[in-house]
């Protein structure tokens, strides 16, 4: 756990959003404006109750991971890398009037990520549909 970090202390939601990326590239959110950070939400067409519970079930077949919170509409978990134990925080925010998954996914430490934040969400995604 050398590469742990601290936890952030803006997770969650407020008033419908999820907190906003940093200027480093190593995050995406899908309630970004800019295309740096920029990513999709996901989509459902199940009930909200079964989209929040498929996406637990794929987050949980995923190795070095931890859900940390957990409510109707909101999931936050922690992916651990293999290597050097790199920490990101990866939140998802079920908003049920659009039928979307709102999604943040971000490196507790350094710049770069090689892309990994995003790569993971569109995997996530493929699981998901």
């Amino acid at each position: 756990m050398v590469f742990a970090g601290k936890r952030p202390n803006n997770l969650g939601v407020s008033n419908g959003k999820l907190a906003p990326c940093p200027n480093s590239p190593n995050c995406v959110s899908s309630q970004s404006a800019d295309v740096l950070h920029q990513i999709a939400p996901l989509t459902f067409t199940s009930t909200p109750e079964e989209a929040i519970t498929n996406l637990k079930q794929i987050i949980e077949s995923f190795p070095r991971t931890k859900i940390i919170t957990e409510s109707q509409d909101y999931l936050y978990a922690e992916f651990k890398s293999a290597l050097l134990g790199f920490v990101d925080d990866v939140e998802f925010y079920l908003d049920r009037n659009a039928n979307v998954i709102q999604i943040r996914s971000a490196s507790r430490l350094g710049q770069s990520d090689l892309g990994v934040n995003r790569k993971r969400i569109e995997t996530i995604r493929t699981k998901f549909s």
